[in-house]
C-alpha cells in the first residue's frame, strides 16, 4: 500500500504554491461577481462624485479667473479715476491761481481808483480851502488897507464904491509884485 500511495503521490505531484483548480475557479467567479456589483453600483456613484468634484474645481478656477479679471478691471478703473481726479485737481488749482491773480488785479485796480478818487477829492478840497482863504485874506487885507489909508489920509472913505476900487487896486498891485523867496509854495 505504501507503494500505491507513493505511486499516487508521484502522479499527482503538484506545485505547493498553486491552489487547487476549484479554488481558482470559485475565486474567479466571486471576483467577477464583486467586480460586476462594484461596476454596477459603486463605480457610477464614484464617477459621479469625481465628476462633481471636477466640475466644482473647474467652476472655482473659472470664478477665480473672472475675479482676477474683475480685480484687474477695478484696478485699472481706480487708476483711471485717480488720474482723472489728479487732472481735475490740477485744473482746479490752476483755476484758483488764475482767479487769485484776477482778484489781486481787480483789488489793485480798485485801490488805484479809490486812491485817485481820494486824491481828486483832496485836491478839490484843498483848492476850495485855498480859494476860501484867498477870499478871506483879500477881504481882511482890503479892510486893513482901508484902515491904513484912513489913518494916512486922515479921513474916512465914505464912498463904498471908491473904497472897493482902492482895495481892489491895492490887491492887484500886491498880486503883481514879486513874492519874497520861500513865501510862494506853488
Amino acid at each position: 500500500m505504501y507503494s500505491a500511495v507513493l505511486q499516487v503521490a508521484a502522479e499527482t505531484q503538484r506545485n505547493p504554491l498553486l491552489p487547487e483548480t476549484f479554488d481558482i475557479f470559485w475565486s474567479a467567479v466571486v471576483l467577477v461577481v464583486v467586480a460586476l456589483v462594484l461596476g454596477k453600483f459603486a463605480l457610477p456613484a464614484f464617477n459621479k462624485m469625481v465628476d462633481e468634484r471636477t466640475r466644482k474645481i473647474q467652476e472655482g478656477l473659472t470664478l477665480a479667473e473672472k475675479a482676477k479679471q474683475q480685480v484687474a478691471q477695478a484696478d485699472e478703473q481706480a487708476q483711471s479715476e485717480l488720474r482723472e481726479a489728479r487732472k481735475e485737481a490740477q485744473e482746479i488749482r490752476d483755476k484758483a491761481r488764475a482767479d487769485g491773480k484776477d482778484i489781486v488785479a481787480r483789488a489793485r485796480e480798485e485801490a488805484k481808483q479809490e486812491a485817485e478818487r481820494v486824491r481828486t477829492a483832496a485836491t478839490r478840497e484843498i483848492e476850495a480851502e485855498r480859494q476860501s482863504a484867498q477870499l478871506s485874506l483879500r477881504s481882511d487885507v482890503g479892510l486893513l488897507a482901508a484902515q491904513l489909508a484912513e489913518k494916512i489920509v486922515g479921513e474916512q472913505l465914505k464912498d463904498r464904491e471908491l473904497s472897493a476900487r482902492v482895495i481892489d487896486r491895492f490887491l492887484d498891485d500886491l498880486e503883481a509884485s514879486p513874492a519874497p523867496e520861500g513865501a510862494e509854495s506853488k
